[in-house]
């Protein structure tokens, strides 16, 4: 039977060094109420100022889903059965803990805090006594070849190196070229685990700019996630990866939260609270976005079982209703359709299946379908996948800076989210729906979606128009060029100027802060204005102009 996979088109090999220890078994007890816990009065005692914020942007109030679990009934059942405490979760309002002694768990019987008891999971060695040194082979075979070392010339290419195939078939350039690069927006990752991002320099960015504002490993429960292998790495390396000519992701000026949920050593019901309780700390956090590369459709402990084709309706399984509660809490909630195409199973896995769910077939780099991708729809009719993006196969960073190839939708999921942070960063006015609407419009099917592609492949381009952005920088056209790009010292700007008059120009970083400011009187004519470069540290810059009517932005590398 196969199982719920990391969604990456591999052969699964797992080896574990365990550590002797006493099994565990997991168990989800529901709570019958919130009795005693906080109420609204101090909004942030539940949730951060950015949560509340973005609730506030969007007109969302607070509910009964906020407050969390019951201290007392939480401390009873620990009392009553000697259990450790796993997580908790304020939506779905359980607790799950860790038993040794399986029996201990009818000290609840007859209790009526108790609502309902489930078995979710065992763990022959212990859940938080597995070696942290495992021999991983998971996805050794989802790291094809090294991308060839090209001589790259001047302009968008040599920008974006061994991501530019993926970036221009949805026109993702075309935000990039007007300073939308994730700039203020927070993306949680759920995956597998994140090694190397501490250490690999294509996260260097990232990390040194305070932008990855948390980590936690649900599995283990403690904040690292850097030992439980590369799957989360590669996703997010898609997204949040920058070195400039070499690999730059969808939005490398995005904040980032990263968090573990998956097992490695086989499937187990728990996994889906893992990535219930990141969903809540995501909401918690404040974060905008939050994509998974992970799906489930069969497990194989404690009892092996497998969901069926009704199952996957959008609205059922405890990780779609889990989406579906997160966009309601003003988060896009990006998901992969899995790689199941083959299979006897061949639908999206779940929560792709969710009603709000952005849900991300695999496309290869001429927009064709991998076979593989998961199908649509879900068992209620709703088109799934919503969109395809490049994923067959895809760039990645992994170890090292040095880009490699991976296929499956495990990597064209983690593009969109970055994508659609970048858009949603070009208006103040958007919320999620508005967000997934742009990016279905304007997609390449989306007057004829059907199983394999939905939508199809979005332009973020077209998105921006739907998204009736105003203060879209424009383009500049052949009154303004950069002489040669990158630069190694001084900015040549090429200038027609049809009018005598003040030239007002500006360079800022990627983070915004300006570097350099000039005005000049410049008369009718072509010239070649020289703009100290020297000074500046390696890395990404726009050159903002105005003259006359005419305004333009340009980006330029400084090596």
């Amino acid at each position: 039977m196969r199982l719920c996979v990391l969604l990456c088109a591999s052969t699964l090999f797992i080896s574990y060094n365990v550590v002797k220890a006493q099994p565990q078994h997991g168990y989800r007890i529901t709570f019958a109420d919130k009795r005693g816990t906080k109420n609204f009065d101090q909004p942030t005692d539940l949730l951060s100022q950015r949560a509340l914020d973005r609730r506030t942007a969007q007109g969302i109030a607070l509910d009964s889903l906020d407050l969390p679990v019951s201290s007392l009934y939480k401390d009873s059942v620990l009392a009553l059965t000697g259990g450790k405490l796993h997580l908790t979760s304020r939506w779905f309002n359980y607790c799950v803990i860790l038993l040794n002694d399986s029996s201990k768990i009818h000290a609840l019987d007859g209790q009526a805090f108790v609502a309902s008891i489930e078995y979710v999971a065992y763990h022959s060695a212990g859940l938080h006594k597995m070696s942290a040194e495992a021999v991983n082979e998971k996805f050794k075979s989802e790291s094809v070849v090294i991308a060839n070392d090209q001589n790259k010339g001047t302009g968008t290419e040599s920008f974006y190196g061994a991501t530019w195939g993926q970036t221009r078939v949805v026109n993702g350039d075309y935000l990039h070229d007007r300073g939308y690069m994730g700039q203020g927006k927070l993306i949680a990752v759920c995956d597998e685990g994140f090694s190397f991002v501490d250490a690999n320099p294509g996260f260097d960015s990232l990390r040194r700019s305070g932008r990855l504002v948390d980590t936690y490993n649900f599995v283990k429960a403690t904040a690292n996630v850097y030992q439980e292998g590369t799957h989360g790495t590669s996703s997010l390396s898609t997204m949040a990866a920058y070195l400039p000519g070499s690999y730059v992701g969808a939005a490398p000026l995005a904040q980032y939260a990263l968090y573990t949920t998956e097992y490695r050593d086989g499937e187990q019901p728990m996994e889906l609270d893992n990535y219930v309780a990141a969903m809540e700390r995501a909401d918690s956090i404040g974060a905008d976005i939050i994509t998974g590369s992970i799906g489930y459709n069969a497990f194989d402990r404690p009892s092996p079982y497998q969901l069926e084709y009704q199952d996957i309706n959008g609205h059922s399984t405890l990780v779609a209703r889990g989406a579906n509660i997160a966009t309601s809490k003003g988060i896009l909630f990006v998901a992969s359709a899995g790689n199941d195409g083959l299979t006897p199973w061949k639908y999206v896995l779940t929560p792709g299946d969710a009603d709000s769910a952005m849900t991300v077939g695999s496309v290869d780099i001429n927009k064709n379908i991998a076979a593989n991708s998961g199908y649509g729809p879900n068992s209620s009719g709703r088109t799934k996948p919503d969109v395809c993006l490049v994923g067959q196969p895809a760039a990645i960073l992994n170890s090292s800076e040095v880009p490699t190839v991976a296929a499956g939708t495990s990597f064209a999921t983690p593009q969109l989210a970055g994508w659609a942070a970048c858009l949603w960063q070009a208006t103040s006015k958007a919320n999620p729906n508005r967000i997934r609407n742009a990016i279905t419009q304007s997609a390449s099917l989306y007057s004829r979606p059907d199983v394999h592609y939905g939508y199809g492949v979005p332009d973020f381009g077209r998105a921006v128009e739907l998204l009736d952005v105003k203060d879209t920088p424009a383009l500049p056209s052949n009154w303004i060029s950069i002489h040669t790009n990158p630069i190694k010292d001084d900015l040549r700007i090429h200038l027609n100027q049809t009018h005598t008059g003040n030239v007002a120009m500006v360079v800022t970083d990627i983070s915004g802060r300006v570097v350099s400011r000039e005005e000049r009187r410049i008369v009718v004519g072509n010239h070649t204005l020289l703009l100290p470069g020297s000074h500046l540290s390696p890395g990404l810059y726009f050159f903002a102009i105005s003259s006359d009517n005419r305004k333009a932005v340009l980006k330029f590398v400084k090596n």
